[in-house]
């Protein structure tokens, strides 16, 4: 594939990607389960997330509602301008509802936080996180979740008995995450070479 030879590495592989997606849905679906009088809504943040949420939530194992909102900071570049704004809102209600967002990567915070707080404003009950990837070393603002919300994280150190990375601080594509919308159609989770950023 013409893409690869813009790899510089594989971070993590389609297999350990759905290895790791399966285990979130389990956790999720468990978490979700004792509540059985409001069914959560999945609320995938594009469009970096579109892969992961389709895959995220065909194992959860309960009713749901997905919906999706658009919240841009980053524009063409590789650092987040700071400044987010939903440029796309959500469809459904979602008063007195639970809500889970999903992310394809927490990386300052700031976007993670004017969403929660968008939603906070939108009277959902709780709010959760989901994110396929975490970078805390660049994180510049701290969020709060909303009631009896959770933070799921998919790679992070000492998952239970399996070992995973945190992402690294490099510019990561593939499997929804792009630069300058390429890149998304990757089945794996990669380092791009500074040449084709720089």
């Amino acid at each position: 594939m013409a893409l690869e030879k813009h790899i510089e590495k594989v971070l993590f592989s389609d297999e350990v990607i759905a290895h790791r997606v399966n285990q979130l849905g389990i956790d999720i679906t468990s978490d979700f389960s004792g509540d059985s009088e409001e069914t959560p809504i999945f609320v995938g943040v594009a469009t970096g997330a579109c892969l992961f949420l389709a895959d995220l939530v065909r194992r959860i194992d309960l009713p749901i509602a997905i919906d999706f909102i658009r919240a841009e900071s980053y524009g063409s570049g590789t650092v987040s301008s700071g400044v987010p704004r939903v440029s796309f809102d959500l469809k459904l209600d979602i008063t007195n509802k639970h809500v889970v967002l999903v992310e394809d990567i927490v990386d300052t915070g700031n976007t993670l936080s004017c969403l929660i707080e968008h939603m906070k404003a939108k009277k959902a009950s709780s709010v959760s996180v989901c994110t396929l990837l975490d970078k805390p070393s660049r994180r510049k603002v701290h969020y709060k979740l909303v009631g009896k919300g959770k933070f799921y994280s998919g790679f992070e150190l000492n998952h239970g008995k399996q070992k995973y990375l945190l992402c690294p601080d490099e510019f990561v594509v593939g499997y929804g995450m792009d630069f300058a919308e390429q890149y998304r159609n990757l089945s794996y989770i990669g380092v791009l070479k500074p040449e084709y950023y720089m």
